[in-house]
């Protein structure tokens, strides 16, 4: 070894080789890696750039010493990197993500993060403030009842892990959502709170005994010696409860305090401490007021409180988890030559064969090859009535095959099955908050420096008037208008509403809509595939003259291919497969139909206006009466220079249509019905129903306009619709709804989606919206109220501070179990 400034020469630690070596670590270099580092002049070699980048660090400080006074080799790069940053780094890869990060686009991805020490309003606040602020993320949602977070990122910009490694910055700890680790998770959370409670609990109790036996000894006499005694007992029972049950105050004010934030826990963490500080110094004094009861007594209640409400948002999340972990862990796949395997469900693709036998559930979308059966879809929409499957149906995932084995064909996988979108939408609407939500958390977070501003001026009043009492008063003061009751009013309102929702197959993918339901004044209907069945069937073809059925049904079939209109699907399924034409250079046109070639012809196919104006020719006289006559819809097939065929369709009335309208009615709201088909169709529709409001013949764009008039006038929308041609009206909306059997565009500009056929369903969203607001308000009026009125109370002294961590807590507890009323 060299003596510092004994030679201009550095020596390698012993045992290492110098030419092949890292010279900071020891490790063989690769062969063709050129990283260095200039030490005492001369370049050194490093075997990767972990070494080197702790290398140029010890350099920049000014510790070249270090490499000359060392006798063996420093730990690697990798060594020294945290273990955390190693494991988030592993999200990075694209195998990983398969599972729980969706790309909707090149490099745009979503994801839903399990976040673990959330405590309050505060939390919530501070994580989508900071990851907000990172650059490339584009949205970000915490929901506080699931403790999740609903993460939009750009890939090219910010990687996952960083994003991982940022929330641990600031104090919190983030995982990718897994159903099994959501359940670790909160089973981690809820043993945790049981034990702090249990210890809080046990040594509270021993207290308390204490404290009564010094109030007695106060009131009656006591012997100074006994008295100092059961203080230090005291002293030294409240000190596990402090600093094991109160942990979690106190971290999670430090860390807001770090943040210059200011959450509930400050006001608690105050209160506690300031109480043992001041009662211990007491002790130590032998003289002055102690309040161990008080502190033990604050930790134990506000704890039962923050357990109660743990459990009921696990409760609130049970409709999400429930779906996530109806998947099957494996799944029967059956291979090129026929054999059958079983595979992880997560490692299935899209294009496998599956086997899926009676009594199992279905572990990805798909389509059935061969078989039929009858599936249980109720986890998806709510409806407990099977449902008939066969060769060419899709299935979804999350389904139970009840009758018959079958043969599946995996369509979809992963993030893009049907019930992760729906997944998706609930984390949406659960993360998202209504405008009186975000009222509270904002009333909530000034409230905090309002009560610290009351103390502060309760303790200099009572210092003046009476100094003996100024601590106990103040103390009071801070714990019974901590604001817990009020930041927990409406997350705790809104999820156990989403989730109820939920299992009546009501699926709202934003909670905004909670609130606009109740002020709704028109309700606007669609027709086709809302109040009617969307099942239309091919009642009549009237080809024109020298124009063959068979040969109007394949010039339609080669147009209507390209469609996803409930009238398309049935001409379809009578034309059948068979020599199939090709149609190019389709073009969809809203409202009125398709236009493209076949053979190098122009071809037609829609409405009769849309073909008219199309042509220029006149519809021929017996399709004119045709039309006049009876309320069936028409579809018209032509080509450049002739009229080819009438296609009449007929679709069935919903069962429930009428009594709903007529429920809607006797609300008070107007209802009306729009819709693109003729007047007689229309008609026969609204009267059925009982609508006096019918317009037909509309273009989407007429649908939109027609709604903004409405909203002019003063009117609030909601917008019931089914299709892609809904798709600009449910935006327009001021609330809008999607049926089960909408569109994927439809449903993603709906706020909320009807997942199965009751379209009394509407009312029920409508009678649920409005007990929620009924139950939010309660809760918001009681925790506003709770802290008003108790305020006056311990500022003029009438609250000790044992009462007051008594009130605060059943405060809170209140405001849970209110909420949970609507679960029900």
């Amino acid at each position: 070894m060299t003596l510092p400034g004994a030679s201009a020469d550095i020596e390698p630690p012993r045992g290492v080789a110098p030419a092949a070596s890292c010279y900071h670590c020891g490790l063989p270099v690769p062969d063709g890696l050129e990283l260095a580092v200039e030490i005492d002049g001369a370049e050194r070699s490093m075997c990767c750039a972990g070494c080197q980048a702790v290398a140029q660090v010890i350099v920049a400080a000014g510790h070249e010493n270090y490499y000359r006074v060392r006798t063996e080799t420093a730990p690697t790069g990798d060594q020294l990197l945290p273990d955390f940053l190693r494991e988030t780094e592993v999200y990075d890869r694209a195998e990983i993500q398969r599972e729980f990060v969706r790309t909707l686009d090149t490099d745009l991805r979503e994801a839903s993060l399990i976040l673990e020490g959330i405590t309050c309003a505060a939390c919530v606040w501070l994580n989508e403030q900071y990851l907000a602020a990172l650059p490339g993320i584009i949205d970000v949602r915490v929901n506080y009842a699931t403790q999740r977070a609903w993460i939009r990122w750009d890939d090219s910009r910010v990687k996952l892990s960083e994003i991982l490694q940022a929330v641990r910055r600031i104090g919190y700890r983030a995982l990718p959502f897994n159903p099994a680790q959501q359940q670790e998770s909160q089973q981690r959370e809820r043993r945790l709170q049981q034990r702090r409670l249990a210890v809080a609990g046990l040594f509270g109790m021993q207290v308390m005994m204490l404290s009564i036996s010094l109030y007695a000894g106060a009131w009656s006499g006591m012997e100074a010696g006994f008295e100092q005694l059961f203080r230090w007992l005291n002293l030294g029972l409240t000190l596990p409860v402090l600093l094991y049950s109160g942990l979690p105050f106190f971290t999670a004010a430090w860390r807001d305090l770090k943040r210059a934030q200011a959450s509930m826990d400050l006001p608690v963490s105050l209160g506690i401490g300031g109480a043992f500080l001041a009662s211990a110094w007491a002790t130590l004094a032998g003289h002055g007021e102690v309040y161990f009861d008080s502190v033990v007594m604050f930790v134990f209640f506000l704890s039962a409180s923050r357990y109660f409400e743990t459990l009921a948002r696990h409760r609130c999340a049970a409709s999400v988890e429930q779906l996530v972990q109806s998947i099957p862990l494996t799944a029967t796949r059956i291979d090129d030559a026929g054999a059958e395997e079983s595979v992880p469900a997560t490692l299935l693709g899209v294009g496998d064969r599956l086997l899926i036998r009676p009594g199992e559930t279905v572990p990805a979308d798909g389509e059935i090859e061969a078989g039929f059966s009858a599936f249980d879809e109720s986890l998806l929409n709510g409806e407990s009535t099977p449902i008939e499957k066969s060769a060419g149906d899709a299935v979804l995932g999350g389904s139970v095959n009840l009758t018959q084995p079958l043969e599946l064909r995996v369509t979809a996988v992963g993030a893009d099955t049907v019930m992760a979108g729906i997944q998706r939408m609930i984390e949406r609407a659960q993360s998202d908050r209504p405008p009186l939500a975000r009222l509270a958390d904002r009333v909530a977070s000034r409230f905090i420096f309002g009560v610290l501003a009351v103390v502060g001026a309760v303790a200099f009043y009572w210092w003046q008037q009476d100094p003996e009492r100024w601590f106990e008063t103040a103390l009071a003061v801070l714990i019974v208008t901590c604001p817990c009751a009020l930041s927990l009013a409406t997350p705790t309102a809104i999820s156990a509403t989403l989730g109820r929702m939920m299992e009546r197959g009501l699926l709202v993918s934003r909670a905004s809509a909670l609130e606009k339901l109740i002020r709704v004044s028109h309700v606007v209907f669609d027709k086709t595939g809302t109040l009617t069945l969307g099942r239309p069937q091919l009642e009549e073809i009237l080809p024109a003259e020298g124009v063959s059925r068979e040969q109007a049904l394949t010039l339609a079939a080669a147009l209507e291919i390209r469609s996803e209109h409930p009238l398309a699907h049935a001409l379809l399924q009578v034309a059948g497969d068979g020599n199939r034409l090709s149609a190019e250079q389709v073009e969809n046109v809203p409202g009125g139909g398709l236009r493209g070639r076949i053979d190098g012809r122009d071809c037609y196919i829609g409405s009769a206006d849309f073909v008219v104006a199309e042509t220029g020719f006149e519809l021929p006289a017996a399709w004119q009466a045709r039309l006049r006559d009876g309320g069936a819809t028409a579809v018209i097939l032509a080509q450049a220079d002739e009229m080819l065929a009438l296609f009449c369709f007929r679709d069935r009335l919903r069962d429930d249509a009428a009594a709903l309208v007529e429920r809607l009615r006797a609300s008070g709201r107007q209802v009306i019905l729009m819709t693109g088909d003729r007047a007689a169709a229309a008609a026969e529709v609204a009267a059925a129903c009982g609508i006096e409001d019918a317009r037909a013949g509309m273009s989407p764009a007429d649908k939109m306009d027609a709604v903004q008039a409405l909203q002019a006038e003063g009117a609030r929308v909601l917008m019931v619709g089914d299709g892609i041609n809904d798709a600009p009206v449910l935006s327009a909306a001021d609330v809008s709804i999607a049926m089960g059997g909408a569109s994927a565009l439809a449903k993603v500009n709906a706020d909320i989606v009807l997942l199965g056929n009751r379209l009394e369903a509407v009312a029920e969203a409508l009678a649920r919206a409005a007990r929620n607001q009924r139950v939010v308000r309660q809760n918001l009026a009681w925790a506003l109220g709770y802290n008003i009125s108790a305020i006056p109370a311990a500022a003029a002294g009438l609250v000790a501070p044992w009462a007051a961590a008594i009130g605060m807590s059943l405060s809170s507890l209140l405001v849970v179990l209110n909420a949970t009323r609507l679960t029900r």
